[in-house]
């Protein structure tokens, strides 16, 4: 029997193939308000399902293999829908990105009322100075605030150690991915407890780059475990995960538009238990949106609904013709990886 090509689809992705996606795959380019992850503009590929929007937007330095889980949580938004819901309202935080300590009260201000702030550090070519006072500022505008940090895997252990027991002292609720692998993680992990330094730590990145996300709480390495999902290959897949982990879940976007904050907050709104404010009001990052009724936190949270994208902002944002090129032929080849089957949508 021959193997799936990329317009044969298997059983779970969408009827038509990749011509069905190509043929009404829309591509943008949204300006950032603030530089995040070392961008300033911000791409996706949407695609309209019977069932409602998708958005496919791995990151640029992202390989097919692991783009094509991204695509797997797209087809299933368009395809197959979301999981019911246990909550129709979910908790957000505001995210601060590695600026200066100025800018913060400009930025938070931009989230409303908030009880939880992600902050951004150990971004290359910064110092820990620059990250405590930018934390420091968090705490002056928000005293009564959670504060969390994401190091996106940007020091090594000593670093990280010697980061967050100076961080810890304007108190933080816990670290994500301070060190880039798991074995460090619980390292980390060890040395802050036997200092005493009350610091707990998010798995993030170990836990969807990693070919066994459950290597994390095997290892003993995360209290909790950041879970995106769209990295993690669809709402139902992620589910899985944190069942199967058994760790507190925390979730978080990958700087989608209101499109993907909506599977996002689908994922957030299944979970059995939700017991932190979630990473989901990023859009607020993003100076456009693809709808004009955008995802934004509202009062400290996000209702869960649906998204109405307009056609008008697709038009005003569309990204020029060789990103756009770009992009659909990357949709070709990561739906060939998706359709040839495991290892991108099995289940570890």
């Amino acid at each position: 029997m021959p193997s799936p090509d990329e317009t044969t689809p298997p059983s779970g992705l969408n009827p038509g193939g990749v011509e069905e996606l190509l043929d009404v795959a829309r591509v943008v380019s949204l300006r950032m308000r603030v530089k995040f992850r070392g961008i300033t503009k911000r791409e996706a590929l949407l695609f309209p399902g019977p069932l409602g929007w998708a958005e496919f937007c791995p990151f640029p330095e992202y390989g097919d293999a692991e783009a094509s889980r991204w695509l797997a949580a797209a087809v299933e938004a368009g395809w197959q829908g979301f999981p019911e819901p246990l909550r129709d309202s979910i908790p957000v935080n505001a995210t601060v990105p590695a600026i200066e300590a100025v800018q913060v009260p400009d930025i938070l201000a931009r989230f409303g009322r908030v009880d939880a702030v992600k902050v951004k550090v150990a971004e290359p070519g910064q110092t820990l100075d620059k990250d405590a006072a930018r934390v420091a500022a968090v705490r002056a505008v928000l005293p009564d605030a959670a504060i969390r940090v994401d190091a996106n895997g940007g020091w090594d252990v000593a670093g990280a150690v010697e980061a967050l027991t100076r961080l810890a002292a304007v108190g933080l609720e816990y670290a994500e991915q301070p060190v880039p692998d798991i074995a460090g993680l619980a390292e980390v992990r060890r040395r802050l407890r036997s200092s005493g330094v009350p610091v707990l730590i998010a798995a993030d990145e170990s836990v969807r780059k990693e070919e066994d996300p459950l290597k994390v709480a095997r290892a003993g390495a995360a209290d909790l475990i950041v879970v995106k999902v769209a990295p993690l290959g669809g709402v139902r897949r992620a589910l899985r995960i944190v069942a199967q982990a058994g760790l507190p879940a925390v979730v978080s976007s990958a700087l989608d538009t209101s499109v993907g904050i909506r599977a996002g907050l689908a994922l957030a709104a299944a979970l059995p238990e939700l017991p932190y404010a979630c990473g989901l009001g990023t859009v607020s990052l993003l100076a456009a949106d693809v709808t004009r009724d955008s995802l934004v936190p509202d009062d400290g949270s996000i209702r869960l609904r649906d998204v109405a994208v307009d056609p008008g902002l697709l038009d005003e944002f569309a990204a020029p013709p060789a990103r756009r090129d770009w992009w659909l032929d990357r949709l070709r080849r990561t739906y060939a990886v998706l359709a040839a089957g495991p290892p991108a949508t099995s289940m570890p």
